[in-house]
């Protein structure tokens, strides 16, 4: 296993609603678009296609200036409630990583969100946990998850030098959709049952380990 891949939301933190309540904030006072927010389903989603999503159902044209303007008010938000909200640091995480990094040949670390980059570094800043990780991939990057992933296993193969098989790429996360972009490049895949899915719906979408949080297993067993 040469990359390691984090999911950030659900898996790494818990951000206390940070970001659904930035999101929200955002329609309400830019686009007076309140109606219809609970309809959408943010676990294991990218940022983009949840806007789009939301403008649809308000008949809010999807253009690149209404996006951009989305985005620049979404992260002035997200870190204006980050300092509010009862965030946490997922139930096992530095530990892990900490055992990833102490190896004798430690893989690459890296995150694969549907978090915009500059969200995902807002909220991991926030834990003190950006800093960890050498590459990424985000939803500036593509709207789907599943595309994210192959662009994600490349370029941590442009920074190891090498082609990187799914088989050698170890894919973390708390959703089904985790486990199913990891599968659209083959990669191996760890659930952890530390978002808003229980462990017995994860282990119903085949993951090759499955466990309650990042306490009950020893990197080592992985890599």
């Amino acid at each position: 296993m040469r990359l390691v891949l984090f999911d950030i939301d659900g898996t790494l933190i818990r951000t206390g609603g940070a970001g659904v309540q930035a999101f929200a904030k955002v329609f309400a006072t830019e686009f007076n678009a309140v109606d219809g927010f609970e309809r959408l389903k943010f676990a294991g989603r990218t940022d983009v296609s949840l806007v789009r999503e939301f403008f649809e159902f308000h008949k809010i044209p999807p253009t690149p200036e209404n996006f951009r303007r989305f985005f620049e008010r979404y992260v002035f938000w997200l870190d204006h409630i980050l300092r509010e909200s009862q965030g946490v640091i997922c139930t096992g995480v530095q530990e892990f990583i900490g055992d990833l990094k102490g190896l004798p040949d430690p893989p690459l670390l890296g995150l694969l969100t549907g978090n915009i980059r500059l969200g995902a570094e807002i909220k991991l800043r926030h834990f003190h946990l950006w800093e960890v990780f050498q590459t990424g991939g985000f939803a500036d990057d593509h709207e789907e998850r599943d595309k994210i992933a192959a662009i994600d296993r490349d370029r941590g193969g442009q920074i190891l030098k090498r082609h990187l098989q799914g088989e050698e790429v170890l894919v973390i996360g708390d959703t089904p959709l985790d486990i199913r972009c990891a599968r659209a490049i083959g990669a191996k895949v760890l659930a952890v049952a530390t978002g808003g899915h229980p462990l017995s719906e994860l282990k119903q979408h085949g993951p090759d380990w499955a466990v309650e949080n990042l306490s009950e297993i020893p990197a080592k067993e992985l890599i």
